[in-house]
């Protein structure tokens, strides 16, 4: 019974390891030294390069965190050589590595292959000390997949593949330069102990932390370059692989003792270099943030919704002015059509209260006039058919949260008054000069009267 229960915790303990290994180390994972140099991004740096010698400079620069191989276990990055060996129209670029002063490494070869219809294909061969047997990385060409491909699966998370052409792969910066008349074959002219001195080693990262990195490219990887399964050079295997080829057995001894497992000890870091992606990569999409990006972007658009309600016809600056607010309260503007002045006047707020602007049309003085009603009244002025003069007089400056001046109203008021009491002062006058008339007019009379009488009664 005893033994029973062991066996039986001895198997959920693998079982658990086991899922813990799933989900550490992804499909790229490899467990060979090869991890640490990644394959797809040396396709990518090849293809940007224009010559042999700038590409074996950005190989190894550190700022472009491609290599991070250290295959003689010196705690220090691995100078890369790029070598050039000519056969006919194939060019097998080679990279190597020297562990010391007696011993050298290929890390991996490129076949490039010219046509004599100017078509050329390229692969990047990972040397099988390092990638295993068949580690091929080359362009998505545009053309039937072999069916009988039973390459190592990965999971592409819904890449669009970018296919490209024999004619599109001879166009490359650096493949039209190996093939130009005047190309002097190129050779490396650094060895161990003799580098730029423009390099300097670093420490190698660990793998997780150099994998994490690398994660947010792979869709871009993916995209256009994809694993193949045969050599399309016919004769890799006579003049490549039995000829050129150098392997050092320190590495396939350090492999069989573990010299390379410390390298995978830390998974905690592939945050860290997802983390250093995101940083020297700013604006770019990433894989760990997709859904972020989103809700920005879902937070943006209800944001902004004053450009989705302008209408079609306004122009470019209008909408920036399509709805303000005066003391807490929407204020709609004028529609399309209006100028700049006019826009900005359209509409306006008196104590809370909207204002509406009278028709085209109206001449200054009256629109002066409009505007001279009471403060909580409803003020007429001109519209944005006026022109600028008259639309700048019909509107009094109104503050967000005062009446409109009392300046414009008094004047006008004083001029209603003043108007109506010259005409009242010259009828009084006149009304006065009638009495006075007929006040002589009625001594008159009386006088005549009076005389009359008088000349009368002498008669008598």
């Amino acid at each position: 019974m005893k033994k029973f229960i062991i066996t039986s915790i001895l198997a959920a303990l693998v079982a658990l390891g086991t899922t813990v290994m799933a989900q550490d180390y992804p499909d790229e994972y490899l467990g060979l030294p090869g991890d640490n140099l990644n394959l797809y991004a040396v396709m990518k740096l090849f293809q940007e390069s224009e010559t042999l010698e700038g590409f074996e400079r950005s190989l190894n620069d550190e700022n472009s965190r491609i290599n991070n191989l250290d295959l003689n276990g010196d705690n220090l990055i691995d100078y890369i050589m790029v070598q050039d060996y000519v056969d006919g129209d194939v060019h097998t670029i080679v990279l190597r590595v020297e562990l010391n002063r007696n011993e050298t490494q290929d890390v991996a070869v490129f076949t490039v292959q010219r046509f004599r219809n100017g078509s050329v294909q390229i692969q990047l061969i990972g040397d099988e000390a390092l990638y295993g047997r068949n580690y091929i990385v080359e362009p998505i060409y545009d053309e039937t997949q072999n069916p009988g491909y039973t390459g190592r699966p990965v999971n592409r998370e819904n890449i669009t593949v970018v296919r490209t052409t024999y004619y599109e792969v001879a166009a490359w910066p650096l493949i039209r330069f190996i093939f130009l008349p005047n190309y002097v074959m190129w050779h490396s002219s650094w060895y161990w102990g003799y580098y730029p001195s423009y390099w300097h080693p670093w420490r190698p990262y660990y793998w997780h932390y150099y994998y994490g990195y690398h994660y947010n490219w792979y869709p871009h990887y993916y995209s256009h370059y994809h694993h193949w399964q045969h050599h399309r050079y016919t004769r890799y295997n006579d003049f490549y692989y039995s000829g050129i080829r150098a392997h050092s057995p320190m590495v396939s001894n350090r492999i069989k003792e573990g010299g390379y497992r410390n390298t995978y000890s830390r998974p905690e870091q592939r945050r860290d270099g997802e983390a250093l992606y995101t940083k020297l990569n700013p604006g770019q999409n990433t894989r760990a943030q997709d859904n972020t990006a989103i809700n920005s972007q879902g937070r943006r658009s209800v944001s902004q919704p004053t450009r989705e309600q302008t209408s079609a016809g306004t122009s470019s600056g209008t909408p920036r002015r399509s709805t303000t607010t005066v003391n807490d309260r929407p204020v709609t503007k004028s529609s399309a059509g209006q100028n700049t002045n006019a826009s900005r006047r359209s509409t306006t707020t008196v104590n809370n209260r909207p204002v509406t602007k009278s028709s085209a049309g109206q001449n200054t003085d009256a629109s002066r006039r409009s505007s001279a009603t009471a403060t909580n009244r409803p003020v007429s002025q001109a519209s944005s058919g006026q022109n600028a003069d008259a639309s700048r007089r019909s509107t009094p400056a109104v503050s967000n949260r005062t009446a409109s001046r009392p300046e414009p109203v008094q004047r006008s008021e004083t001029a209603r008054t003043s108007r109506p009491s010259t005409p009242r002062a010259s009828s009084s006058g006149q009304r006065s000069s009638r009495e006075s008339k007929a006040g002589t007019d009625t001594r008159k009379r009386e006088n005549a009267k009076g005389s009359a009488n008088e000349k009368s009664s002498r008669s008598r």
